[in-house]
């Protein structure tokens, strides 16, 4: 199995967003690893002028890590964010941010104190308008270059200290694709092919369910910024059950192409997307980072993929499975032996007896896997919309075991856990800074909810919203289609009244038959030739 977990196991202005914000990415940020910009609400420096927050130095957990990666010193996402920053904006109350201008997620308004609760909804469900606007948001954020936020393309010691910044200016979207590569390369240990295979700070581990919950949330809070549409959520596609890709339309996340059955279809807007930082093994050969440059076209065949990997898509069974599991995480350090939700929402746990002994892929990793394309390498999955409908269901299922188990804290492990997974672990590659344990709550205290985890009858009425959508639509044509037929009723009726009053003006020895008779100077005469010619156009018709 370890040979598959790397396949799947494989126009506003933005405010706040994670990643190297612009301002932090000078010579003088870098070398004196300070990243405390100023909040253009009162000039000062991380908003403290105004009590949003203050320039703090960075505390990191002193907690041992597991054995998996045995080295130090190595990596920069080692002790996130030391090695690029010690001092970063620390912020108070509902404030959030890299310079405290943001508010928390869940809380909106200039003072961060407007409580409200967004509703992710079943991507079936949404509206025409609703779909429509989802696919415009998904391309300006493809298209929009990033004005506040830039990526890594060199190590902190290929920067010579700070002294030779190397970032690279990539569209708001792509700073995801990036972040998700961050999180889960390999290690760089120095020269083409030394590298270290046997880490992810987001994957195999306890952080993987948390470390996608805030991927998620600020990728929704960006695109709000970025549109200025703050109603805005993820959708979420419910795979359970599934026979095929049923998002992959032309109306939703593109059709496959009738040329070329690994690209998208050209009747998408999704078929001009490139992607980058795709092809992790070429990285690892050179040991260097992806240099965020334009790799070619999304890729994606569904369903015909290795199918001695996985066999099928997960089922209803598979999912109630998984929640059924007591133990969030076992902290086994060998996957195969870790009996738990998270190694068997992850995928690597049989979701049907939690044992991670199986060949197969299941859960999680079974969709990229089936996806057969983009999807399908751990480091570049993101390139794919389809990614964060597929994430968004997976965060409904760990919210539903959060909801169904009530964990103490204590249950996520403080100590041990591969590195970059215990609890006071600050999420590489964010900044703001979160810490893993912060996102083992419920969706709810983080301001969201899913539709499909409402009661009964709010679930109906929103299952009911397309056709009341369709049903508004059409209803002016409805209405015109009926007072159409009102007057084409009362046409009718007078002409029956006309008739029947010319009937009564005839004289009294003309009858019916008289009244439809044709003139008499044009009588009707019938012979055998007629009749045959008659006969012959009946039976042509």
């Amino acid at each position: 199995i370890s040979v598959h977990l790397r396949l799947f196991p494989s126009q506003r202005k933005s405010k706040e967003q994670p990643q190297f914000p612009r301002l932090c990415v000078t010579q003088q940020a870098l070398r004196t690893k300070e990243c405390c910009p100023v909040w253009e609400g009162d000039g000062s420096a991380c908003g403290a002028g105004s009590g949003r927050g203050s320039c703090e130095d960075v505390k990191i957990s002193e907690q041992p890590d597991g054995p998996q990666y045995p080295f130090s010193g190595l990596d920069d996402r080692e002790k996130w964010p030391l090695v690029f920053y010690n001092r970063t904006c620390q912020c108070a109350g509902n404030f959030m941010g890299f310079n405290c201008g943001d508010c928390k997620f869940g809380y909106f308004g200039d003072n961060c104190n407007e409580r409200r609760v967004s509703l992710r909804r079943n991507i079936f469900h949404l509206t025409r308008a609703e779909r429509n606007r989802l696919i415009s948001y998904l391309n300006l954020a493809k298209q929009t270059i990033s004005r506040e936020y830039v990526v890594a393309t060199g190590t902190y010691r290929e920067m010579e200290n700070g002294s030779n910044p190397m970032f690279a200016d990539v569209s708001v979207y792509d700073v995801f694709v990036w972040m998700h590569y961050y999180v889960s390369r390999n290690a760089l240990l120095g020269g083409p092919g030394n590298v270290w295979r046997n880490v992810d700070f987001g994957h195999w581990a306890p952080a993987f369910p948390p470390w996608h919950r805030v991927y998620l949330l600020h990728w929704e809070h960006e695109i709000r910024k970025l549109t200025g549409d703050m109603t805005f959520s993820i959708p979420y596609w419910d795979w359970r059950d599934a026979q095929d890709c049923e998002v992959c339309t032309d109306e939703l996340m593109g059709a496959r192409s009738p040329q070329n059955p690994n690209l998208i279809s050209p009747s998408s807007v999704f078929s001009s997307w490139k992607v980058l930082c795709s092809q992790a093994e070429e990285y690892s050969n050179r040991g260097v980072l992806c240099d965020a440059r334009n790799e070619g076209p999304l890729r994606r065949n569904p369903g015909n993929h290795n199918q001695n990997i996985v066999e099928r898509l997960p089922t209803s069974a598979d999912v109630e499975f998984t929640l059924s599991l007591p133990n969030y995480d076992t902290g086994a350090m060998d996957r195969t032996a870790n009996m738990s939700f998270r190694n068997t929402l992850e995928g690597f746990g049989d979701p049907q007896t939690g044992l991670g002994s199986s060949s197969r892929l299941g859960m999680h990793a079974s969709l990229h896997v089936f996806m057969n394309g983009s999807m399908s390498s751990v480091q570049g999955s993101a390139n794919d919309p389809i990614f964060m409908l597929h994430h968004a269901f997976v965060d409904s299922i760990y919210e539903q075991w959060l909801r169904r188990h009530k964990p103490s804290p204590s249950q996520y492990p403080e100590s041990n856990a591969p590195i970059g997974h215990n609890g006071d672990y600050h999420m590489p590659p964010f900044i703001p800074l979160h810490r893993n344990k912060e996102y083992f709550i419920s969706s709810k205290d983080l301001g969201y909810e899913y539709s499909y985890l409402l009661d009964a009858n709010q679930r109906l009425a929103e299952s009911m919203r397309p056709y009341l959508d369709e049903l508004h639509d059409v209803w002016p044509w409805l209405i015109l289609a009926v007072l159409c037929g009102g007057i084409v009723t009362v046409a009718i009726a007078i002409a029956i009244l006309l008739a029947k009053h010319r009937f009564k003006a005839l004289p009294r020895r003309k009858s019916w038959k008289n009244f439809f008779a044709l003139p008499e100077k044009q009588p009707l005469i019938w012979n055998n030739e007629t009749e045959a010619s008659h006969h012959n156009y009946q039976t042509t018709m």
